[in-house]
């Protein structure tokens, strides 16, 4: 069982079934908002969303480079890796293996709908929009001031995420990307800590 350092706060453990509830009404959440969002005057338009192959290959190819870069950042920056296995802990220890799905598909296109597809237009398909967009990304991502590393990749994740849906304008892109960072680090996670599976009953 991974213990958090003694200079990080507890956290509350949470159900199988409130982590569920909490993706399902945080994507119904995040819908609402893009649509109230694309009826104002704020409203940039909604950011393309076309099958396209070559564009499906290139999201999930930096989908793979984000995980292979973020296990990278994991093993070598230690702030990072205890800042991650609370995250992580908090919202998959509860999980069957089975939920990771749902975990890689609602985040995934909600998130994606909300901060690349409607967010980053209404402010600019530029670096402006990108880093801007990606800041707020990165914030919903950080529970405590102590979680300010999981922030930070976060925002770097965004970034990266913003710049791939502007430069081939195709919201398919980010979340092919994003769908599968969530699945393979989910799943990642879970298998390198067999202890921390769920035992709680919903």
């Amino acid at each position: 069982m991974i213990k958090p350092a003694s200079n990080q706060p507890e956290i509350e453990s949470f159900t199988r079934l409130q982590v569920l509830i909490a993706m399902g009404l945080t994507a119904v959440v995040w819908l609402i908002i893009a649509k109230i969002w694309l009826k104002t005057p704020y409203s940039g338009g909604l950011l393309p969303l076309h099958w396209n192959l070559p564009h499906l290959g290139i999201g999930l190819g930096c989908g793979v480079g984000i995980i292979l870069a973020s296990t990278l950042v994991y093993r070598i920056w230690p702030a990072y890796r205890t800042s991650a296995n609370l995250y992580l802990q908090l919202v998959l220890q509860p999980l069957f293996w089975a939920d990771i799905i749902w975990l890689g598909l609602l985040p995934g296109m909600s998130e994606e709908l909300l901060f690349r597809g409607v967010m980053l237009p209404a402010i600019g398909l530029d670096w402006y929009g990108i880093i801007l967009s990606s800041l707020c990304f990165g914030v919903l991502h950080m529970t405590g001031w102590q979680q300010w590393p999981y922030m930070f990749w976060a925002t770097l994740v965004g970034g990266v995420l913003a710049y791939t849906a502007v430069a081939t304008d195709n919201l398919l892109v980010p979340i092919a990307a994003h769908i599968l960072i969530n699945l393979l680090s989910s799943g990642l996670w879970k298998f390198s800590h067999p202890d921390q599976q769920t035992a709680r009953k919903v």
